[in-house]
């Protein structure tokens, strides 16, 4: 069985990577597909974290989670912190708090990381000069050496066409929007925004937490957070069917998003959005990292798969 298990792997274009080279989790276990090869984006791990009452009998939801690598343990990640997801999880879950879920750590790629979270069709509606104006301040913030074109459109066919079907086909989960979620932080939030607006028929709900509003490092000149804004106001899904969560703190990088954010609070009230199925939250004094993401992440987590 395990080797047909194997094979079937080969084909899709994944390889299982051995247990030794996995992220150590504190409570159930992780399994990685190595190098998931796509006809969208650069090939990159990804790591299915598995709670310990995971037995292949009773179904479980799915969240799917970018920047996988920074998920679960902290000893393997660049800056020495992570977001503990195993840790809050089964906490919330032994303690009745929220569904059965298993999580899917997508791993970002390094330097394609920001073409690849960047929101497509808000920056193709820009202009030619605005354009040069965010491709000049990615430049300088050393996020690009070239001229910059987000991905973005690609890495979310990736997520529903390729990498969606093998985690539905391999694990017990169940596959509709209402049991299928999606989350982030930075620019990983946008892209969790842009994904639930792009297919609202996938997602039914996404965690979006300092999301990186600025799309650039500057406020100065930036064309980006009014254009996101604008396709929010387009785009937004049906809000009887779906979940949105956002937050900010106050310090570092995040220093940048409140009053992006208090515009976005706007619109999602015109919209339709209520305390049932969407939630902003503030956290004064809180900066930019995966430590404060780790402090709040059973926030989100309930709103979005409360029993």
């Amino acid at each position: 069985m395990k080797q047909l298990i194997v094979v079937a792997f080969l084909i899709l274009g994944v390889e299982l990577s051995n247990a030794q080279n996995l992220q150590k989790v504190s409570a159930g276990k992780v399994d990685r597909i190595e190098n998931f090869a796509s006809r969208f984006v650069e090939p990159r791990h990804i790591d299915i974290w598995l709670p310990e009452n995971y037995d292949g009998k009773k179904k479980f939801s799915v969240l799917y989670m970018h920047d996988g690598q920074m998920l679960f343990d902290s000893t393997t990640t660049w800056n020495h912190q992570s977001w503990n997801v195993d840790d809050v999880a089964t906490r919330l879950m032994e303690g009745g708090k929220i569904r059965d879920v298993i999580v899917v750590g997508v791993w970002n790629p390094g330097q394609q990381r920001h073409a690849d979270y960047f929101p497509q069709k808000p920056f193709e509606g820009l202009s030619l000069v605005e354009k040069d104006t965010v491709i000049r301040q990615l430049q300088q913030a050393g996020r690009t050496t070239e001229v910059f074109q987000p991905n973005s459109d690609n890495y979310l066919k990736f997520l529903v066409s390729e990498l969606k079907p093998v985690i539905d086909k391999k694990y017990r989960v169940h596959t509709g929007r209402k049991h299928t979620f999606i989350a982030g932080s930075s620019m990983g939030g946008l892209i969790s925004m842009y994904a639930i607006c792009e297919y609202p028929s996938v997602f039914g709900g996404a965690a979006c937490l300092s999301t990186h509003w600025p799309g650039t490092f500057t406020l100065d000149n930036n064309p980006a957070p009014d254009a996101f804004i604008r396709y929010l106001k387009n785009n937004l899904p049906n809000p009887g069917k779906h979940k949105i969560y956002f937050d900010c703190g106050d310090q570092t990088l995040d220093a940048l998003y409140p009053a992006i954010q208090q515009q976005v609070d706007e619109v999602m009230k015109t919209k339709g959005f209520s305390e049932k199925n969407w939630k902003t939250a503030y956290f004064r004094g809180k900066g930019h990292s995966e430590s404060a993401w780790s402090e709040r992440l059973d926030i989100p987590l309930v709103f979005l798969l409360k029993r």
